[in-house]
Order: C-alpha cells, then sequence, then structure tokens
C-alpha cells in the first residue's frame, strides 16, 4: 500500500520564489527616472503634472537634454511636436537665470505655449 503524504515539500516553491525576487531585483536596479544630475531649485508652492510632458534638462554644464536625451539643436529636437505638447523644463539651480530665460523663450518661440518649470518643495 501507497502511504499518505502527511507534509507539503515547500522546497521547490522556496526556490522559485528566491529566482522570481532575483529576477525583480536585478531588472528594479535598472529602471531609474532622472539619471541626469540635476540640482534642481526650489520652490514653496509645486504642483504635480497631469499630462506626460516632454522634458527638457539643463545642466550647469550648459548641456540639454530632451527626455534624457542630449541633443545639439533644440529646434531640429523639437521639430514635428504638436504646439499644445507640454513642456517641463528642468534647469540646476545653480545655473544663472538667464540661461533659464533663454531656454524658455527659444522653447516659446518654437511654438509651444505650455512650458512649466519642475522644482523641489521645500
Amino acid at each position: 500500500m501507497d502511504e499518505e503524504i502527511a507534509s507539503i515539500n515547500v522546497i521547490p516553491l522556496v526556490d522559485i520564489m528566491l529566482v522570481l525576487l532575483t529576477i525583480v531585483l536585478t531588472t528594479a536596479t535598472f529602471i531609474v527616472t532622472g539619471q541626469i544630475p540635476v540640482d534642481l531649485a526650489h520652490a514653496a508652492h509645486a504642483e504635480q503634472s497631469q499630462h506626460s510632458p516632454v522634458v527638457l534638462t539643463l545642466t550647469l554644464q550648459r548641456t540639454l537634454y530632451l527626455n534624457d536625451q542630449p541633443i545639439a539643436d533644440l529646434a531640429a529636437a523639437l521639430n514635428g511636436l504638436p504646439p499644445a505638447t507640454p513642456m517641463v523644463v528642468r534647469a540646476d539651480g545653480g545655473l544663472a537665470l538667464r540661461d533659464f530665460i533663454e531656454l524658455v523663450d527659444r522653447v516659446k518661440a518654437l511654438g509651444f505655449s505650455q512650458v512649466s518649470l519642475e522644482v523641489k518643495r521645500t
């Protein structure tokens, strides 16, 4: 006669869970937002954006990024986007105000009216 199994062997279950945990932790380390090092300016009042905008980042070295990709020509990079596209400008807090204003003016001159600034809430 066959004996009934009195307990369940959980070792295979633990092995599978550890493999799944390893996969999740490995892939999670590659998912990083805001990889460009920018020390954002601080503001007392900040609002969360409701749309998924195009993000322009201006670093302290005056390097310009469009959605985390470095660009050389702003007009060429924004060519083809509809004018109603919301733009978020992330500028390093150490930049001169002049540099930020020039970037916003260039974006608005290209026909984009929804331009906002990303800051850290203090």
